[in-house]
């Protein structure tokens, strides 16, 4: 079998085997009311697992205050009866990766390292130079924001992706490079992962350290992030406690899902390749939002939003963050993601109230599991 990573494109509204389980993460009994509908995510979870073919499904709650509930579904290992995971096993976060390379952008952009309105070409000289059918690509006209905003026009490498080995980020540009732009800098929306990958050479040229080294410094460790890591090239396995990921076999489509727990970061890079957990996600978005990563202005840049059709109706897009409209009102500051080879998909964000949820689940069948899963993200927010 042969799968290729990618990215989610958009978000749709929408301890045994088959079983759901609540695993309270700390006490309640000295706080007032639920921190989420458990009994609704329990349900959204179930119907992932049971509709899809998906083996295992998670969403861990936590609210302003620090009190967390983990739900799960199914097993972490198809065929078996082991319990899923709870909200400190790890998993691939996929495109959920860009929101990270954007606070470590913005702290560039703080320490006056970086101006997000230059154009590339002034820290990248010579890198964003189109060949080919690309030939109109020129990073003398693409600015910074751009890059992280998805108003770049840069092509999608993950459109044209075929590899097997460790790969640099430079391949990837290149690959990208080679086609035609979706539209000139600035004159439309378009989801695409090669503006990130832009984006993590351009902190590794700044900071003079690889991407993983520079997010974890920038971000990772200021977010106090215990099982959070950005796993180097050429390392497929998941460190510590994991559930099993699964895939659609592309020879036989109806046959059984195939392992690909393994996966290539280095396909993902900047984009997606980062690891982490449930419980890490939400910490973390709490701390962005709360105003503890970013200083005030930075955090602004980062909120300033452009419409992004692609992703819904009412979705907007900053740098490397969705604004996504609730439908019980309010908004997520949010992302997505999914690795098609790595067989991960997830939603993680944080409501307006303060309360943040993460939801991922193991397999990608080509079902409505991605939908279901956005429901679900939707029900934990809107008790």
């Amino acid at each position: 079998m042969h799968t290729k990573p990618r990215a989610l494109r958009h978000f749709v509204v929408a301890i045994t085997a088959g079983a759901s389980v609540l695993v309270p993460a700390a006490p309640a009994a000295a706080e007032r009311g639920p921190i989420t509908d458990v009994e609704a995510v329990r349900a959204g979870l179930d119907g992932i697992v049971g509709a899809d073919r998906v083996p295992g499904a998670l969403a861990e709650v936590r609210d302003r205050r620090g009190r967390s509930v983990t739900v799960t579904s199914g097993t972490a290992e198809a065929g078996t009866d082991l319990p899923m995971v709870d909200g400190d096993g790890r998993f691939r976060i996929a495109s959920v990766t860009k929101t990270f390379v954007a606070v470590a952008v913005l702290r560039l952009v703080a320490r006056d390292q970086v101006r997000l309105d230059a154009p590339i070409e002034a820290y990248l000289p010579g890198v964003v130079r189109g060949t080919g059918a690309g030939s109109a690509i020129d990073g003398r006209d693409i600015t910074v924001r751009q890059l992280l905003q998805n108003t770049s026009g840069l092509p999608d490498y993950v459109e044209h992706l075929d590899l097997t080995g460790p790969v640099e980020a430079a391949d990837l540009l290149r690959l990208a490079l080679s086609h035609e732009p979706d539209f000139a800098p600035g004159q439309g929306w378009r989801y695409s992962n090669t503006g990130f990958i832009v984006a993590g050479m351009l902190v590794e040229r700044l900071t003079h350290q690889d991407i993983g080294t520079a997010v974890t410094e920038l971000a990772i460790r200021p977010a106090h992030l215990t099982d959070t890591y950005w796993p180097p090239a050429g390392e497929r396995a998941i460190r510590g406690p994991h559930a099993r990921n699964y895939a659609v076999d592309e020879a036989d489509p109806a046959g059984p899902l195939v392992d690909v727990t393994e996966f290539e970061p280095s396909w993902a890079g900047a984009s997606g390749a980062m690891v982490s957990t449930p419980s890490d996600l939400n910490r973390f978005w709490q701390e962005l939002l709360g105003g503890r990563l970013l200083p005030r202005r930075a955090l602004a840049e980062m909120q300033a939003l452009v419409p992004a059709p692609e992703l819904g109706p009412g979705a907007a897009y900053g740098l490397g963050v969705v604004r996504l409209p609730l439908p019980c009102g309010g908004h997520a500051w949010a992302h997505g993601g999914d690795l098609g080879g790595g067989g991960v998909a997830t939603v993680s964000g944080r409501d307006d109230s303060g309360r943040a949820a993460t939801v991922y689940i193991t397999a990608l069948t080509g079902g409505t599991g991605v939908d279901r899963m956005l429901g679900t993200f939707h029900a934990a927010l809107c008790a």
